[in-house]
């Protein structure tokens, strides 16, 4: 018969002998997530409805006002762009509870003699440094007149914080931070990177060729970006093209080295989301890019990055 020596970690009570965060703090994590995506939604139902200076002046709704007035021009506008801003105040809030959440939790472990999770710390802190950067290029966006610069940085760096975000629920349901073990073959983390990054190319040329074409986000605003918005869409799907067949690379090779089936799971939805958003985005192009079509695409392409930022998570285990 054999006996254990127990250690500091075997008497941490509940949540804190895993590591894992607890269900208070994952719905947090998780509310964030949301939000972070959410906000891109709205955004694009801004832009879309030609409602992006619904509110002319900023951080106030008007110069006398922090919120709609009857007496605005700017009609049902007004109160598309006003919502918006008030989902960065619900952001805001969600993004504090995110950090104070995880500091007072990771306390407690170190307090209970439990390893701290010090990267799962610092990676708490990056949607509240987001948030706020969004906020400020917002303010950008509204003063330059809807700049089609800073509405596509504005898309762009809500993309980060939904990596940031996601990649956050994903390490609370780990037991630690060390140490980092890859379950998959090395040639197929490195395609995975290729599709993580060939993803957000995408992603830029999706804004790019958003920024030259009819959807400015006012009616009154024309200036755009010095691109032919066919070539550019013929660029972007091109990009897409090399995009997919990576996808596909990249299931051959989890089939050809057995990877874990969890795995192979992502890998499959993520490409069905892809051909999904491929019919939406050549069905707007050639019905001359409706805006509700143009919705549906950008909820799209939220789908396909988390469905490819989800699949390269799983391949990696801590703790």
């Amino acid at each position: 018969m054999t006996t254990q020596t127990a250690t500091p970690n075997d008497h941490v009570p509940g949540d804190q002998t895993t590591g894992r965060v607890p269900r208070w703090l994952y719905n947090i994590l998780v509310g964030n997530l949301i939000a972070q995506t959410g906000i891109v939604i709205t955004g694009g139902l801004v832009r879309l409805t030609g409602s992006g200076l619904g509110c002319p002046t900023w951080p106030q709704c008007t110069p006398e006002s922090l919120v709609p007035v009857s007496a605005q021009e700017e009609g049902f506008h007004k109160f598309i762009e006003f919502g918006n801003r008030t989902l960065t105040f619900v952001l805001t809030v969600l993004a504090i509870a995110t950090l104070v959440g995880v500091i007072l939790w990771n306390r407690r472990r170190v307090q209970a003699g439990a390893q701290s999770r010090t990267r799962l710390q610092w990676l708490a802190v990056v949607p509240l440094v987001g948030t706020f950067a969004q906020a400020f290029l917002g303010g950008l966006t509204v003063i330059t007149g809807l700049n089609p610069l800073y509405v596509a940085a504005h898309f762009l760096v809500s993309a980060l914080l939904m990596a940031a975000s996601l990649a956050l629920v994903v390490r609370s349901k780990q037991p630690a931070d060390e140490p980092v073990r890859i379950v998959v073959h090395p040639a197929v983390r490195w395609l995975s990177w290729a599709v993580v990054v060939v993803g957000f190319v995408v992603l830029t040329l999706g804004t790019i060729v958003t920024g030259s074409g009819p959807h400015s986000g006012d009616a009154d605003v024309e200036h755009r970006l010095p691109f032919n918005v066919q070539t550019m869409s013929w660029l972007h799907a091109d990009s897409v093209m090399v995009f997919i067949g990576l996808i596909v690379g990249l299931i051959a090779c989890l089939i050809a080295t057995r990877a874990p089936k969890r795995i192979l799971k992502r890998a499959w939805i993520l490409i069905v989301i892809c051909l999904a958003q491929g019919v939406i985005g050549y069905t707007q192009y050639f019905l001359a890019v409706p805006w509700v079509l143009v919705m549906f695409h950008l909820l799209g392409a939220c789908a396909v990055w988390l469905a490819v930022l989800t699949t390269h998570f799983s391949e990696v285990e801590r703790g």
